[in-house]
């Protein structure tokens, strides 16, 4: 995730993350390698926000081409 917002300190990462598991929009899954390794993913309630998110971005991007210019992260 750290890659799609390349501004995010990893504390604030690790926070908005913890909050969006205590909201039960988000699984974390802890696996007992070296280096430890954890995985997010969406839980059934998280999807559920997948179309309003879409929404937004697709509004976004025609804001982005009517009055400026869309600035892509990779």
């Amino acid at each position: 995730m750290k890659k799609h917002i390349p501004d995010i300190t990893d504390r604030m990462l690790s926070i908005q993350l913890k909050a969006l598991e205590n909201d039960g929009i988000v699984s974390r899954t802890v696996y007992p390698e070296v280096p430890p390794r954890v995985e997010y993913e969406l839980t059934d309630e998280g999807k559920t926000l997948l179309p309003v998110l879409e929404a937004v971005a697709k509004w976004g991007q025609e804001k982005a081409k009517r009055d400026g210019e869309m600035v892509k992260v990779s």
